[in-house]
């Protein structure tokens, strides 16, 4: 029987050498991944058997396997293979977490795993593992906080490897897609361009559907997502910059100081003047 870690139990994340794993289960090889969500790195070649089926794994790619799955590791020193094991408690924060999860990466229809490369061997070892231990020991909710980016981090390095048609297949994976193009295009165009529509075109879609895709992953209309973008920014002119209001209304774009004053009022409640 798989015994879970106490960091596991405690905080519903736990990331360590494939050899330590082992060890702290009096040498056998054979694991259920429980409740959990899985991520292996791989740095040395391993047999892996999932489900009763047979994975030759090289080094260098990362391997996601679902809850409820079986799993027995072939004969290897595990000193260079890192287990990462996360609830689903701790990692969804949100409506696109809830996605990642409920991903190909974990459900694949055509096989129990998901295997994808990463470039680097040196920079996943040093950099990700030792900043990863670096975090545990400074602080507990930094190392929460570090641990969710870097899920987050493999889980999008693996997506690089899912073709855009199995995601455009999945109706909300096409949204967070929309999503993450149209903050994209905001983020260059905001300055010039504050109507759905504009965006919309940009992504070759109605502004119903960007509406319909925010309202899913953001909880919130493409209308609002502009509007706060323009009301941070400003923010952040006013708080950190000596620009008057005038200078920062034309810099957003607004041709006229009094449409902008109006326009911070009615979406903040308060007096452009008065924040400053």
């Amino acid at each position: 029987m798989y015994i879970v870690t106490d960091q596991l139990k405690e905080i519903g994340f736990s990331i360590n050498r494939l050899d330590y794993i082992i060890k702290r289960n009096h040498g056998h090889r054979k694991f259920n991944t429980l409740d959990y969500y899985c991520i292996y790195i791989i740095l040395q070649d391993i047999d892996l058997l999932v489900e009763n089926i047979s994975h030759s794994i090289k080094g260098g790619h990362m391997v996601f396997i679902g809850p409820q799955k079986n799993i027995v590791f072939g004969e290897n020193s595990g000193v260079e293979i890192y287990t990462i094991a996360f609830s689903s408690s701790f990692y969804e924060r949100s409506t696109k977490d809830s996605l990642f999860l409920n991903s190909q990466l974990f459900f694949n229809y055509n096989s129990d795993i998901f295997v994808a490369p990463f470039l680097n061997k040196e920079e996943m070892k040093v950099i990700f593992m030792e900043r990863m231990k670096n975090f545990q020991l400074k602080d507990k909710s930094l190392y929460i906080s570090a641990a969710h980016n870097a899920i987050e981090r493999l889980i999008l390095d693996a997506f690089l490897h899912v073709s855009t048609d199995e995601i455009k297949k999945d109706l909300k994976f096409e949204y967070l897609y929309y999503v993450n193009k149209f903050k994209v295009i905001l983020q260059r165009d905001y300055k010039t361009a504050k109507k759905v529509t504009y965006y919309a075109s940009e992504l070759n879609i109605t502004a119903r559907k960007l509406t319909e895709a925010t309202e899913y992953i953001l909880g919130k209309t493409a209308k609002q997502v502009i509007i706060e973008k323009l009301i941070n920014e400003f923010e952040k002119s006013i708080h950190f910059s000596n620009h008057t209001i005038s200078e920062i209304s034309y810099d957003l774009g607004f041709s006229d100081e009094g449409n902008f004053s109006n326009f911070i009022k009615k979406h903040t409640g308060k007096n452009p003047s008065k924040m400053k």
